[in-house]
């Protein structure tokens, strides 16, 4: 196993560094300060950005204007992104089109993969289900009238992310027989219904309601094992994300324990600062070893004593733990700068919540990971 980045993975990453180079953290409200979303919509000069350097069509293939390259890549720009807590719908879009262009259909791939690769649809994903915890899939009913006909949906998915900003929402539903399928659903469209839900870091989600939603059968991906690779995809990106917030503030909290004196000396020599430091650089490289065991899983198809489902499992575990380690630590070496709104760590912080529990919290994947372990006894 070699986890050393290609040339073409590199050059990803350090694209996205120059595009987020001069992102600020605290470019909009506080969410401490405002008792709605912090923005009406997501960073979209950021966006043009991202679409210029040819970073929104990362996973694309090149006959659709893509570089053609994998998960791993994506995670690297993630990881960058989350640096800055740039508000970009980056993941949810680049998982979409991941997901149409590995399992739908012509007309699909032909419609939407070059103009989201440009910037000029966006893609989200309706992950969350109807509670949070229960699978996603169960959240919404499908239906089809027959062979090649239209798929009526109903149901409802809570706190998709972008949703008031996107052009069209992936939904899993599952059938009469239980078999998960993908719909595009357009967000303006006959039946749908948006409401307005806040996460933990200020940004606006959506509760998205479908009344009897017809659908083509063309926007619908009934191919087997689909919607486990998007969510799977989801949640190592997810991981990504953690992994870069976290690494950034550590960071922080080094720069901040190296300026702060107390009797004369920096609190950073101090050895109770310097071993809760050492932990929490133990649990950021933890957290990077997993989440590339399961991007490069994703990557290369490769077969383990686990489906790649366990890989993705205990990196998300990892970076749930990990990355609300890191913050809360942060928040104790930084005292009472950890909570002032003119500093940006409690926007860390908030942001870190959210990652946590995106996509199931650590409890979620350690159930997860025990079914696979039950199912595929090792040795």
């Amino acid at each position: 196993m070699d986890f050393t980045f290609s040339e073409e993975q590199q050059a990803a990453a350090e694209a996205a560094r120059g595009v987020f180079a001069d992102v600020a953290p605290d470019a909009v409200p506080s969410p401490a300060l405002t008792t709605g979303a912090v923005a009406d919509e997501f960073d979209r000069a950021l966006w043009a950005r991202l679409a210029d350097a040819d970073l929104l069509s990362l996973l694309a293939a090149p006959e659709y204007g893509g570089a053609g390259l994998d998960a791993v890549a994506l995670c690297l720009v993630l990881r960058e992104s989350a640096k800055v807590l740039a508000r970009v719908p980056l993941l949810e879009n680049s998982a979409a089109m991941a997901a149409v262009q590995a399992y739908g259909g012509p007309e699909s791939r032909g419609e939407l993969l070059e103009r989201a690769g440009r910037g000029e649809v966006v893609l989200t994903v309706a992950a969350s289900g109807r509670t949070g915890h229960d699978p996603a899939e169960l959240a919404v009913t499908a239906r089809q009238e027959g062979e090649d006909a239209d798929w009526i949906l109903d149901g409802v998915q809570t706190a998709v992310p972008w949703a008031h900003d996107a052009d069209f929402v992936v939904v899993p539903a599952h059938t009469a027989t239980g078999q998960p399928v993908l719909a595009l659903v357009p967000r303006v469209h006959d039946g749908v219904a948006l409401g307005e839900q806040f996460s933990t870091s200020g940004e606006r989600l959506g509760e998205l309601r479908l009344d009897s939603v017809r659908i083509a059968a063309r926007d619908v991906i009934d191919v087997e094992g689909a919607w486990e690779w998007l969510r799977d995809l989801l949640t190592t990106g997810t991981c990504a994300l953690a992994l870069g917030l976290g690494e950034r503030v550590l960071r922080m909290s080094s720069e901040y324990t190296s300026e702060r004196e107390q009797f004369g000396f920096p609190i950073a020599t101090f050895q109770a600062v310097a071993v809760q430091a050492a932990d929490r650089y133990i649990d950021l490289r933890a957290m990077e070893v997993t989440l590339w065991q399961a991007a490069w899983r994703i990557a290369s198809g490769a077969r383990g004593a686990l489906p790649v489902a366990g890989d993705v499992a205990v990196a998300k575990i990892w970076a749930s733990e990990g990355v609300r380690r890191v913050v809360q630590t942060a928040q104790h070496l930084h005292g009472g700068f950890g909570a002032d709104v003119d500093y940006p760590l409690h926007r860390y912080h908030a942001w870190a919540k959210h990652l946590e529990l995106a996509l199931g919290p650590a409890a979620a994947h350690e159930e997860a990971l025990g079914d696979l372990l039950a199912a595929h006894p090792l040795g």
